[in-house]
């Protein structure tokens, strides 16, 4: 069992280690999107097949409607089974989701960032908004049917949002924050969670010249928050920052890593479909933008924007020490493409049968 999974079960829940579910295995890569697809389909039916016909109610929800669409990133109530509801089984098949979901590196993250809900309430004096068993799963459709259908796995500072049409999916909004963003007190100090975030954008701005920086800087001030927020669609902000075209191709090579640490949240296609799909785009067309100060520990903000893709970054509240970032894609939120691709087909199969 990876020490990240057994720590966050032992720690963050009380539950006693879980072995490794059968077919994962750390450092497996997906060749093949298909094979995540059923990956996930499977354990999602393995999830549902497991709950007392009670709850196994309040997984499932219409694939049709406005719930697929709802996400937020802030402790609220929220629809879908806990974790908290799960027992040891329960709870080993919900991991075993979300490895499906995230691969090696997303699912060391997420249960990082579940992993500081108890840090986060010793610091807030005993909060009860932070619970690390409130992250929920919800169910959109039939995992593996035929029509679409999707899934997602949401509580505070986690929003993973999936939608899947044969074998290909889609796996955006994707949030992922960390309050703190360095914890500095206790047993876990010096945890970042998000680090790499923080590093490998970081330095790409120290790399720049004087007029590279005066491009890229594009304000003093950095915004309270990500500017896309929980929109239900995200769309192109203002080009702003320093083309691709102005660095050069070490700088390039920075960038590319920054955006492949995000890419890599998800599984090996997914994150090689989102890599390709900037590629083809051209570096010319995705602009850096830096916002705040560029010392570390003070407020920042930064965001990477091509012509189909927003990624944001922004690191001021709680002292500069509590980070939300995000992947949006303009057309594929929530499976916006794949739906209306598969939704030609159908009309045409429908024409062709009449």
């Amino acid at each position: 069992m990876c020490t990240t999974r057994r720590r966050f079960l032992e720690a963050g829940l009380g539950l006693a280690a879980l072995s490794v579910p059968r077919g994962v295995r750390a450092g497996a890569a997906d060749a093949d999107p298909g094979d995540t697809v059923a990956a996930m389909a499977k354990a999602l039916r393995a999830l549902s097949s497991g709950l007392p016909p009670d709850r196994r109610a309040g997984l499932h929800f219409p694939f049709a409607g406005d719930e697929r669409f709802e996400w937020f990133f802030v402790p609220r109530p929220r629809h879908g089974v806990p974790l908290g509801d799960l027992d040891a089984a329960g709870l080993e098949r919900a991991h075993t989701l979300l490895h499906a979901g995230l691969g090696d590196s997303g699912y060391s993250k997420v249960t990082g960032i579940i992993g500081l809900e108890p840090v986060l309430k010793e610091l807030e004096g005993g909060s009860e908004r932070r619970d690390p068993r409130r992250y929920y799963v919800r169910i959109f459709g039939e995992p593996g049917g035929r029509e679409p259908w999707g899934w997602s796995f949401e509580g505070h500072h986690v929003s993973l949002n999936y939608t899947l049409v044969g074998r290909r999916l889609a796996a955006t909004p994707s949030f992922l924050g960390a309050n703190p963003a360095e914890v500095r007190h206790g047993e876990k100090k010096g945890l970042r969670v998000l680090g790499r975030e923080e590093d490998l954008a970081r330095a790409l701005v120290a790399s720049l010249d004087s007029e590279q920086r005066a491009a890229a800087v594009v304000s003093e001030l950095a915004p309270s928050d990500i500017i896309s927020f929980n929109s239900r669609r995200a769309s192109p902000l203002a080009p702003a920052g320093l083309a691709g075209s102005r660095l050069s191709g070490q700088q390039l090579e920075m960038l590319m890593r920054l955006l492949r640490e995000y890419a890599e949240n998800m599984p090996a296609p997914v994150a090689e479909a989102r890599m390709a799909s900037v590629r083809a785009g051209g570096a010319a067309a995705v602009h850096f933008a830096w916002a705040g100060a560029t010392a570390p520990g003070q407020g920042h903000y930064y965001r990477v924007q091509g012509p189909g893709f927003l990624v944001e970054y922004d690191c001021t509240q709680n002292d500069a020490n509590h980070i939300h970032s995000v992947w949006r894609d303009f057309n594929g939120d929530f499976g916006v493409d794949l739906l209306a691709e598969h939704h030609r087909h159908a009309h045409a199969g429908a024409h062709r049968l009449a």
